[in-house]
């Protein structure tokens, strides 16, 4: 694999009118490793996730994938799998339906369908309707969806959102597996426990850049976990302005 960053963030700010959700971040995300985007609800995480998938268009700055800007990326639907808000399974189908739907976009097997259903746990409950789906189960087939064509880089959104402990646990052990494979997965989180055990690097966001490295190196600076280590970067109370945003 190269050394080019899997993705990278340059000046980037984002202004909805007179509220700026992102301002001015830099950092980079190393192939082959985990990198967890912090901060609290309307920090700009999902701000920031969108305009480097080309959803929303940055004020000023630039966000690029494997070097590029994801709109110019040759056979970016298959080198980058994204799970957030707005990649929704069609209305009425079934999580094999929705899946074989995005696999033929992709021009992908149909095999491919029954190799992701397996890897997220869905096999046994694969064809029943995604409207009846747990919120944990809608997490895991989105995930699945995001896998399909086997994808070097991985963006997700608040992926634990919905899972109970066993789900959260096995999700973990599922990411370090994918990154020993090589594969890069950059995931947005408020769940700072939960990050603290699956990341290797972490890059921590309150409208601007708090902190970006790996986080063995943010924990060896002071007592107490990552926890800790947060609230002393982002402060103890989240403002106003970026709370009444609500953009993550």
């Amino acid at each position: 694999m190269s050394g080019t960053a899997a993705a990278a963030f340059h000046g980037l700010t984002k202004r909805f009118g007179e509220v700026t959700a992102v301002e001015d971040i830099s950092f980079e995300v190393p192939p082959g490793r985990i990198v967890g985007l912090l901060g609290r609800n309307g920090a700009g995480k999902t701000t920031s996730l969108r305009m480097l998938l080309g959803l929303s268009r940055p004020t000023s700055g630039t966000a690029t994938v494997f070097g590029r800007p994801y709109a110019e990326l040759p056979g970016a639907a298959r080198r980058v799998g994204v799970s957030m808000d707005g990649v929704a399974p069609l209305p009425g189908t079934s999580g094999r339906r929705d899946l074989m739907i995005w696999a033929r976009m992709l021009g992908l097997p149909a095999r491919r369908v029954d190799e992701v259903l397996d890897q997220v746990g869905l096999t046994g409950s694969a064809d029943r309707g995604i409207k009846g789906y747990s919120q944990g189960m809608r997490q895991r087939h989105a995930l699945a969806v995001a896998l399909l064509a086997d994808p070097e880089l991985l963006v997700l959104d608040e992926p634990a959102n919905g899972l109970d402990p066993d789900g959260i646990r096995w999700l973990r052990t599922f990411l370090r597996s994918l990154a020993d494979e090589g594969r890069t997965i950059l995931l947005s989180s408020h769940q700072l426990a939960e990050v603290e055990q699956t990341v290797d690097d972490v890059v921590i966001l309150q409208r601007t850049l708090r902190y970006s490295g790996p986080i063995g190196e943010l924990l060896s600076g002071g007592e107490g976990g990552l926890e800790e280590r947060f609230f002393e970067l982002v402060g103890t109370a989240a403002g106003p302005a970026a709370e009444r945003a609500g953009h993550g």
